[in-house]
C-alpha cells in the first residue's frame, strides 16, 4: 500500500514538473520580453539595498563602506528615543489613514456615478476635467491651493465672507489641526479623476449579462451597483487596497513640504521629511538610512499582512 502511494506521489510530481516546463516553453517569448525589466529591477531596486549597511555604521563620506565604524543598532536606539520621530510617525499614519479611507473610497464612488451617466459627451467632459489636475506639478498645485485658501484675496475666504457672512477671513494655512484635511482635500482634487480611470476600466470588464439579469429581476440602478458592479470589481479594489497599504508609511514629503510652514510643522512633518531634515540635511547619513530602513520593513510587514488577510477572506491576493 505504501509503495503504491509513493509511486503515485512520484508520478504526480513528475507530471507537475513536466507541465511546468511545457508552460515555460509555451511562454518563452513572454519570458524573453520580461528579462530587461527583471534586470532593471535587480540593478535599480535590489543592488542599492547594500546601502542599508550604513544604518549599522557611523558612516563618513569618502571611506569605503566596509571600512566604516560599525555601531550595531545604535542609530535605531536613538531613533526610538526621539520625540520628533513619534510626531512624524503620528502624522504619517494619520495622513495615510485619511488617504486609505477618504482618498481610496472617493475615486470608487466617482467612477460608479460616472459610469451611470448616459450622456456620453457630458461623461467624457467630466472625466477629462477630473483627471487633468493629475498632470499639474505639485509645485504649481500647492501654489494654487495656498492662494485659494489665502486670507488676502483667497477664493475660499471670499465665498465664505460674501455668501455665508463671515466677518473675517479664516487663516486655513495657519491652522495646524486643519493641515491633514487640507492635505487630503488637495490630494483628492488632484488625483481622484486619475484613479477613477482604473475603476472605470474594471467596470467595463463586468459581464453585461449580469446587468440584464438584474434588470429582469427588477433591480434599479442602486441595486445594480450594489449587487453587480461592486462584486464585479472587488478583485481590482482588493489589489489596489493592498498596494495602498504597502505605501502606508510612505506618504512622501513633496506635498507636505510645499503646503506646510513653520506654524503647522507639528502636523505636516512626515517620516520622509523627518529623514530629510534630521538625517541628510544634518549629514547624519546613517541616521537617515535607519529611518528609511524602518519605513521599508514596516511596509513589507503591512503588505504581507494585507495580502494574507485578502487570501483568508477569499478576495484574491497579489503575492
Amino acid at each position: 500500500m505504501n509503495s503504491q502511494l509513493e509511486l503515485h506521489r512520484t508520478v504526480t510530481t513528475k507530471s507537475k514538473i513536466s507541465r511546468h516546463f511545457r508552460t515555460l516553453a509555451d511562454q518563452k517569448y513572454l519570458l524573453m520580453m520580461s528579462v530587461p525589466f527583471f534586470i532593471w529591477v535587480i540593478i535599480f531596486r535590489y543592488l542599492p539595498l547594500y546601502g542599508w549597511t550604513m544604518a549599522f555604521q557611523n558612516y563618513k563620506p569618502g571611506k569605503p563602506i566596509f571600512e566604516q565604524e560599525w555601531v550595531g543598532l545604535e542609530h535605531f536606539k536613538i531613533l526610538f528615543r526621539e520625540q520628533d520621530f513619534y510626531i512624524a510617525l503620528r502624522n504619517t499614519l494619520a495622513m495615510s489613514f485619511l488617504g486609505i479611507t477618504i482618498g481610496f473610497v472617493t475615486p470608487i464612488v466617482f467612477a460608479l456615478l460616472l459610469n451611470e451617466v448616459r450622456n456620453m459627451a457630458f461623461k467624457k467632459t467630466v472625466q477629462t476635467i477630473s483627471y487633468l489636475p493629475h498632470f499639474i506639478s505639485w509645485v504649481i498645485a500647492a501654489s494654487m491651493i495656498t492662494q485659494m485658501l489665502s486670507t488676502d484675496g483667497g477664493v475660499v475666504n471670499d465665498i465664505l465672507m460674501k455668501v455665508f457672512g463671515l466677518e473675517r477671513p479664516v487663516p486655513f494655512m495657519s491652522m495646524p489641526k486643519a493641515f491633514w484635511f487640507i492635505y487630503i482635500a488637495a490630494d483628492m482634487w488632484k488625483e481622484v479623476g486619475w484613479y477613477a480611470i482604473i475603476h472605470l476600466a474594471a467596470i467595463t470588464g463586468v459581464d453585461q449579462e449580469l446587468y440584464e439579469a438584474a434588470r429582469v429581476d427588477g433591480c434599479g440602478r442602486l441595486r445594480k451597483i450594489w449587487h453587480v458592479t461592486l462584486p464585479g470589481i472587488t478583485p481590482t479594489l482588493i489589489v489596489m487596497l493592498i498596494m495602498n497599504i504597502g505605501w502606508l508609511m510612505s506618504v512622501g514629503f513633496e506635498r507636505q513640504f510645499l503646503l506646510g510652514n513653520h506654524i503647522v510643522e507639528n502636523y505636516s512633518r512626515t517620516i520622509d521629511l523627518y529623514a530629510l531634515n534630521y538625517g541628510i540635511s544634518m549629514a547624519r547619513y546613517s541616521y537617515g538610512t535607519a529611518i528609511g530602513m524602518f519605513q521599508s520593513v514596516v511596509s513589507i510587514v503591512l503588505v504581507i499582512f494585507a495580502n494574507r488577510l485578502a487570501k483568508r477572506i477569499g478576495s484574491g491576493q497579489i503575492i
